[in-house]
């Protein structure tokens, strides 16, 4: 009896290898196209080379982040489980489509700790083990330590978590590049469009928590910036207590309000509560029926569960197969980050770390990422310039830079902080 499973195995390479190669052609052309050039998702590439083909060389990526589950006001609004690895799992496999015509495979180490953990033991093994790039979603602490340590075997961390501005300025460093934005990035996108629509005159409500004092702190920079006015800022203190009682919506609609009565006429009122405090209660409750923004209402941010422009629906569809859910700002920051080094492996057709990250700091790098166009990197800071998608719990709204905000370089450097305003001096 014929053995058609042996001649499948035998043969089907052979008559699959021109497909392989053409298509490998086909997907380096498209290289320069745009979003629509992302690679398509498939199965991750054998760990063992068929007959006849090139041993596969890896590429190590240590993903290292802190989660904790914690509660929201809303419990829409608690971060899954796997907030951020979810995208870096599936930028993963887009790394092996890619690669697999290469030769490279790429193998992601996660190391999970809860908030206050020391990065230190996790970072040396990291390094110790051959990762030398490491995506991070940690503090701002953490992320500086873990630059510092991996300075030493001269790795790179790729800050996909930590929005701090301070990280791009005064503790800035080398081998730290940041596919998160800043908030000032954040607070800039914002108030162009509130300023595109001349809505001129902001209230400003702040929690009394470190991550909201930063927040508003950008607010009130970008104000200062594109020419709004602050009119107002009140303090929301936090006091304890539970946050979901079957008295809790009827003290809320009596709370609020009387806690936004004073405030002087404003066209909008601006919401800095990271913490999660008390700004999901704002919107539909203030004394004066005006829009919200900020962290409550229409927020800013990297990417958006609906998005689906340029290619969105592509990577959407791709990340809701592998988790089950919609793609979140962080999953696509951490997405990004992975990408770039299967961008720049692809790109040098080496897994050389020399080269790679040289290829990243050099002029040529861009990385598509589903934003309407090719992103770069800031070369006094590292940043990773990109679009700031405006939007309510539903849809997107708009996308920053908005029209008419100019730049000499690249309009994406209207948001944050320029290279003139940067404080960021390298030590190499």
């Amino acid at each position: 009896m014929f053995d058609f499973d042996r001649l499948r195995s035998g043969l089907l390479p052979l008559v699959l290898a021109p497909l392989m190669i053409s298509a490998a052609t086909l997907g380096s052309a498209a290289q320069g196209t745009g979003d629509s050039a992302e690679p398509s998702a498939g199965a991750a590439a054998p760990a063992a080379a068929a007959p006849g083909q090139k041993k596969l060389e890896t590429v190590r990526i240590g993903y290292l982040r802190t989660y904790e589950r914690t509660l929201a006001l809303s419990v829409l609004d608690i971060p899954p489980e796997d907030i951020g690895l979810a995208g870096a799992n599936v930028a993963i496999k887009d790394n092996d489509t890619t690669g697999s015509f290469m030769g490279q495979k790429f193998l992601l180490d996660v190391v999970t700790l809860k908030p206050g953990e020391d990065v230190g033991p996790a970072v040396e093994k990291m390094l110790a083990d051959g990762d030398h790039y490491i995506v991070t979603d940690l503090s701002a602490a953490d992320t500086l330590k873990a630059a510092d340590l991996a300075k030493a075997k001269n790795a790179i961390i790729l800050n996909a978590g930590a929005e701090d501005d301070r990280l791009r300025n005064d503790d800035c460093r080398y081998n730290m590049f940041h596919t998160a934005p800043s908030r000032s990035m954040l607070t800039d996108g914002l108030a162009q469009y509130l300023m595109w629509k001349q809505w001129r005159n902001w209230a400003l409500v702040e929690g009394e928590h470190e991550n909201d004092k930063l927040f508003a702190e950008a607010l009130k920079r970008s104000a200062t910036k594109f020419g709004g006015k602050i009119v107002a800022e009140k303090v929301f203190e936090d006091a304890g207590g539970a946050r979901a009682t079957d008295s809790g919506q009827a003290q809320v609609q009596r709370q609020i309000p009387v806690f936004l009565q004073d405030l002087p006429d404003h066209d909008v009122l601006l919401v800095a509560d990271e913490s999660e405090v008390f700004g999901t209660y704002i919107p539909w409750r203030n004394w004066i029926p005006r829009p919200v923004a900020g962290t409550a209402g229409l927020v800013p941010g990297s990417w958006h569960p609906a998005s689906e422009q340029w290619g969105g629906a592509q990577i959407q569809n791709r990340f809701e197969d592998a988790s089950g859910r919609r793609m979140e700002s962080k999953d696509m920051q951490a997405w990004t980050a992975v990408r770039i080094i299967g961008e720049a492996a692809s790109r040098t057709q080496s897994t050389d770390p020399e080269k790679i990250d040289a290829f990243i700091r050099g002029d040529d790098f861009t990385v598509a990422a589903f934003k309407g166009q090719r992103l770069t990197f800031r070369d006094w800071d590292w940043q990773l310039r990109q679009p700031v998608l405006l939007g309510t719990e539903d849809s997107v709204v708009t996308s920053s830079p908005q029209e008419g905000f100019l730049h000499q370089v690249s309009e994406l450097d209207t948001l944050g902080y320029d290279r003139p305003e940067s404080t960021c001096k390298f030590d190499n």
